[in-house]
């Protein structure tokens, strides 16, 4: 390590952005992951020694409840984790005069009644119990106003590690015993491939290291386009059956939401305006399809 090695503290280890994070760490960055095996984000005293202990220059805070459904029934869950748990981050960051934050959050705090790009500024309004313990993690960050820090909101997360929508369709689509499956086609929002997050993070977090410390802001990142859940199984079959994948096609019919139904209520469109995020870090997104391939790429080759 050297005299120019910078640090960056990531909480979360083990879901799939926090994974991606590690792997696409800048050189010059020592990086500490802490899972819950490592740390309770719940003990503030804990969270505190972690960040003294390891004098970060960046904290990424990847963790968080994101069992959508299971939070109508665990809010207190949901709330400890996506609420209390980001207070204690910020309790421990604001003690150290220069550390940044950039928090992850999502597109379920806006209700999805429009039909443009939400831009970082619109009203939220969150329809579930997981939108509304990320609104209040949110809140903890904008009303501390802690110079540097960033609010990140993405959606529709997926990489080749850990449990997500893309892997599900392959399995199911693997299945020789299934003629059809029955996918959402009016939910409308943007896939995003958990390695461009993990690069647009790293490259705002960099950036800011250099700055003068600015009062707490909102950014949107995902891949760009719009699909609907239907459209990204189509595609998954589609360049799942280019690359060898998968060896047989199955049907894939559009339903409603109101054929589906869940214990939460999701938000019917979740577009998200990227362009203030892409101006203030000189950084272009891609398009969903083309990173789907990429990632999909890269799936086959690990199980090759």
């Amino acid at each position: 390590m050297t005299n120019n090695t910078r640090k960056a503290l990531i909480f979360g280890k083990n879901g799939q952005l926090s994974w991606e994070l590690q792997r696409t760490a800048p050189n010059d960055f020592e990086v500490l992951a802490l899972g819950s095996a490592e740390i309770d984000l719940l003990d503030r005293l804990a969270v505190q020694k972690a960040v003294d202990s390891f004098s970060p220059d960046l904290v990424i805070n990847a963790a968080a409840y994101t069992a959508v459904d299971k939070a109508e029934s665990d809010e207190q869950g949901a709330f400890e984790l996506n609420q209390h748990a980001v207070a204690n981050i910020l309790d421990a960051v604001e003690s150290r005069t220069g550390t940044k934050l950039i928090h992850v959050s999502t597109d379920f705090v806006f209700d999805g009644k429009t039909s443009e790009p939400y831009r970082t500024d619109d009203q939220i309004n969150p329809l579930s119990v997981y939108g509304s313990s990320k609104a209040a993690g949110e809140s903890e960050i904008i009303s501390r106003n802690l110079p540097g820090s960033l609010i990140v909101r993405t959606s529709w997360v997926y990489s080749v590690h850990g449990a997500n929508f893309v892997k599900t369709m392959l399995r199911l689509m693997a299945d020789e015993n299934r003629e059809q499956l029955n996918v959402v086609a009016d939910q409308i929002g943007t896939p995003t491939w958990a390695y461009s997050l993990a690069r647009a993070l790293w490259c705002a977090g960099v950036q800011e290291l250099t700055k003068p410390g600015k009062t707490a802001r909102i950014y949107h990142w995902t891949d760009a386009g719009v699909a609907s859940w239907y459209d990204f199984a189509v595609a998954i079959q589609e360049i799942g059956l280019e690359q060898g994948l998968l060896n047989h096609q199955v049907d894939v019919n559009p339903i409603t939401q109101s054929m589906y139904p869940t214990p939460a209520t999701r938000p019917t469109f979740s577009v998200m305006d990227k362009s203030a995020f892409e101006d203030n870090y000189s950084v272009q997104t891609r398009h969903w399809r083309s990173q789907l391939k990429y990632m999909l790429r890269e799936l086959l080759a690990d199980i090759s």
